[in-house]
């Protein structure tokens, strides 16, 4: 892997942990000469995981559409800064530059950016893994949703495989070395 898309949160969050998280997967990343990919900003978690991996001599990519670059504070020192005109376009971009994907702990972009690049797996837009590092059980409630709606009839076993877990940045990067993606596609009515 050349790239990791890493989401994640313009805040930090409530818990100290998720913002060690987004250090320790920065460091992971750099430890494995894999460049990061990110929304752009100086931030909250966002700004955390990019100054570590600068710090820490690796290479960043921000994409960040021009209408949001005073409210999410640009970040000035990355090594590279795309600026697009819409969010759509920036999903495009950050997906494209990207060979797999991580959610941190975050908000409604961060679940949006995640279950869409999931998403795009299912329909076999790519093939790249996805992932969240489940940093001290925050995405429980997720996953649990998920394993209902797979139970439900609503995703299947295959698919719903395609998002992995992890509480560590080790243990995630070493299954997206693993993943292997399915060979199915989306069903309607119960049909393949």
């Amino acid at each position: 892997m050349r790239r990791i898309c890493v989401y994640c949160g313009s805040n930090r969050g409530a818990q100290l942990a998720y913002v060690d998280a987004a250090e320790r997967l920065a460091a992971v990343l750099v430890d494995n000469d894999i460049e990061l990919v990110y929304g752009g900003a100086s931030a909250g978690i966002m700004g955390a995981i990019a100054d570590t991996v600068l710090a820490l001599g690796g290479r960043v990519h921000g994409v960040l559409p021009r209408s949001i670059t005073h409210k999410e504070l640009a970040h000035s020192g990355l090594t590279h800064l795309h600026t697009v005109d819409t969010m759509h376009e920036r999903k495009a971009l950050m997906a494209d530059l990207s060979d797999g994907f991580v959610a941190l702990p975050g908000g409604f972009g961060t679940l949006e950016e995640i279950i869409e690049i999931v998403t795009w797996g299912q329909l076999q837009f790519h093939d790249k893994p996805c992932g969240l590092l489940n940093v001290d059980g925050y995405f429980d409630h997720l996953l649990a949703f998920l394993s209902h709606a797979e139970r439900e009839g609503f995703i299947r076993a295959e698919n719903r495989r395609m998002l992995m877990a992890d509480p560590s940045a080790e243990g995630l990067l070493q299954q997206f070395s693993d993943y292997q993606p399915p060979s199915v596609t989306k069903w309607v009515d119960g049909e393949p």
